[in-house]
């Protein structure tokens, strides 16, 4: 298996683990309880967090798949509901509550989850962070002690290093975000609407994204994806892929297999408990995962 095809095989098992954040039952609890007003002022100030109280055009092209107006509807005002460092604490208060409720106390008291957080946080250590700001700040946080959260955190970091990583291979390929959101929906055959409503994008701006992917052929007048839109869907999954691959590498085989083989049934059990995977458009497929 080559240093690409392991990356993506860790993506798929890491990934589920960080995905207990930001939109869980417990994750909108504690936002609520923070004073947040609506459930995406807690997700942009809890994942905008460890960058300090950013303006909402740092978030916009930060995280590169929401319409300004969006983000600015949260954005700066969620710093006047709390400082970063609340939000930092109410997103990894939602995260425990989420990981119990689904994993359970004795699978995250366990031995094998105190090893994952160990082999984790080391991958998360060797993660690329150069240019990676979300990540970087992230990486700079303090690690919880408890071996659980400890873990969550290794995830984290490894989210958004490769997330970063993805954003660099998108520019990359001259798509901007609401091009990027257009081509993925067409290539797993979501609706439209269903993207422009979950990502804030008013429906002219996502037919001029449209109109300018079919001039470059990339998707056809009825708004299926062509082979060259394949083809560069493909190209951009492959460099980020190829960008994510060095914590692995440096990490070696053995460990990062071990890695694998722990993180393995939390990501399965996960997948099946966490409706969130399914209603929120994602990459990762929860359905693939649970199939192989």
């Amino acid at each position: 298996m080559d240093a690409a095809a392991i990356a993506r095989r860790m993506w798929v098992r890491f990934e589920p683990y960080h995905d207990v954040t930001y939109f869980t039952p417990e994750s909108r609890a504690a936002t609520d309880a923070l004073g947040c007003k609506g459930g995406w002022m807690g997700y942009f100030g809890m994942r905008a967090a460890p960058l300090g109280a950013v303006d909402a055009g740092a978030v916009t092209e930060l995280f590169y798949s929401f319409y300004p107006r969006m983000v600015a509807r949260a954005i700066p005002d969620a710093w006047a509901v709390a400082p970063p460092s609340g939000y930092l604490a109410t997103r990894l208060a939602g995260a425990d509550g989420a990981l119990r409720r689904m994993l359970g106390d004795d699978v995250l008291s366990g031995p094998e989850v105190a090893e994952a957080a160990e082999l984790a946080g080391a991958a998360a250590e060797l993660a690329p962070t150069e240019g990676r700001p979300i990540a970087a700040a992230n990486a700079a946080l303090p690690r919880p002690e408890a071996p659980h959260l400890a873990l969550w955190q290794a995830t984290t970091v490894l989210r958004e290093s490769r997330g970063d990583g993805h954003v660099a291979a998108l520019r990359d390929a001259g798509l901007d975000p609401c091009q990027a959101l257009a081509l993925f929906a067409a290539e797993h055959g979501m609706a439209p609407e269903f993207m422009q409503q979950a990502r804030g994008w008013p429906p002219q701006e996502w037919q001029r994204a449209a109109d300018e992917l079919v001039e470059r052929g990339l998707l056809t007048a009825d708004g299926a994806i062509t082979a060259d839109g394949s083809r560069l869907s493909r190209e951009t999954e492959q460099h980020t892929d190829d960008a994510a691959a060095s914590p692995w590498s440096s990490l070696g085989e053995e460990r990062t297999a071990r890695l694998a083989e722990l993180l393995e049934p939390l990501a399965r059990r996960l997948a099946e408990r966490n409706e969130v995977m399914r209603r929120n458009p994602m990459a990762l497929d929860a359905g693939a995962l649970l199939a192989r």
